[in-house]
């Protein structure tokens, strides 16, 4: 009997043992989180810049009509973890004219549609934005630089959209295109050829989560 307690007491005593070595166990270290998200300014090559906000002091970019990726707005995306999201303002042109105003022949109606592209032309989504001009509180900012006595601009943003575009985890360059433009004015209707500007874009920015 005494043989038979012993052994129990051993096996007791081993079980305590390799259950403390258990309990004493280091713990799996957790992954480390992803980066956060973060927005920023974005890095744009402009091909036609019409300047800087009297207000805002934002900087102003016409958007070209046109199937060429690379004569597009272009701008950077920094490398990211999953999808990122480009966001920026978008108008419409209106060249400003208080002759026209004061005789009572401003008004004006604008549409314009953009393309946001790969390098490669593949279609990542599109932008719009249409507006009417009336008088000069219809212009959604002056811009600094023009030559006559108040020193602003005739050609003036008009409209304000906000645009967001899903920009997928491989892309790390996007082309902005004008894709249609439509405008009715005093002197009769216009539309967009080749080369030319079909709308403004502003406070380009990006959002995304670091690749590191």
């Amino acid at each position: 009997m005494r043989r038979v307690a012993l052994v129990l007491a051993g096996v007791l005593l081993l079980g305590s043992s390799i259950e403390g070595q258990r309990k004493r166990a280091p713990a799996k270290p957790k992954p480390a989180p992803p980066p956060a998200m973060k927005i920023e300014p974005a890095k744009v090559q402009c091909p036609e810049s019409l300047g800087a906000g009297s207000r805002t002091m934002a900087s102003y970019c016409f958007v070209l009509a046109g199937r060429d990726p690379g004569a597009g707005v272009l701008v950077s995306i920094p490398p990211h973890r999953g999808d990122a999201t480009l966001i920026f303002n978008l108008h419409n042109r209106h060249t400003y004219s208080e002759q026209d105003v004061k005789a009572g022949r401003a008004y004006a109606k604008y549409s314009a549609v953009i393309g946001i592209l790969t390098m490669k032309g593949d279609l990542l989504g599109r932008g719009a934005v249409g507006s009417e001009f009336r008088s000069v509180k219809d212009l959604f900012e002056r811009i600094a630089g023009g030559a006559g006595p108040t020193g602003l601009k005739a050609v003036a943003p008009i409209g304000n959209e906000l645009i967001y575009t899903t920009i997928p985890a491989d892309v790390t360059q996007v082309s902005l295109l004008g894709e249609l433009f439509e405008a009715e004015t005093s002197i009769g209707k216009e539309t967009a050829s080749p080369g030319r500007p079909v709308a403004i874009v502003s406070n380009v920015r990006v959002e995304y989560r670091p690749v590191k």
